[in-house]
């Protein structure tokens, strides 16, 4: 298996899932979710709400969304373990959501549309995607 370490300084160190992560791929699975969703500078809710942000926020909390009961009160701040966990089967994670997306199994898809909705601020816009902020160095794990 492989994996990347991020060196992020004086002996700090991170590591990512065993595979990349790939935010263009992403984008391809977000399609199915663009049938309720909206993300970028200029999403509006739709029959699901706004994405931009995401990770962060809590659930039920974007302005101008009617949410279930279920979502609301759910206590869930949506972070990337709850969203995989969540995006894996929506019904499980909050029962009486009015979500009907039956779920995506397949790891490596929800790594990507990880990757792809952490691209996107509060305001939808896009975040430097793929760049490293200087003095940071990413290191190859075999």
């Amino acid at each position: 298996m492989r994996g990347l370490v991020l060196v992020l300084g004086a002996g700090i160190f991170a590591t990512v899932p065993g595979h990349a992560q790939d935010a263009a791929s992403g984008e391809k699975i977000f399609v199915q979710c663009r049938a309720c969703h909206q993300i970028g500078q200029n999403a509006k809710n739709a029959v699901g709400p706004v994405l931009n942000g995401l990770f962060g926020r809590k659930a039920g909390m974007i302005e101008g969304y009617s949410y279930s009961s279920a979502n609301k009160n759910s206590g869930i701040t949506w972070d990337e373990a709850t969203f995989r966990e969540y995006i894996k089967d929506p019904k499980a994670k909050i029962p009486g959501t009015k979500m009907t997306f039956p779920g995506l199994k397949d790891p490596k898809q929800i790594d990507d549309i990880v990757a792809y909705l952490k691209q996107f601020d509060s305001t939808g816009r896009k975040q430097g995607a793929g760049i490293v902020p200087a003095g940071k160095k990413f290191a190859k794990v075999q």
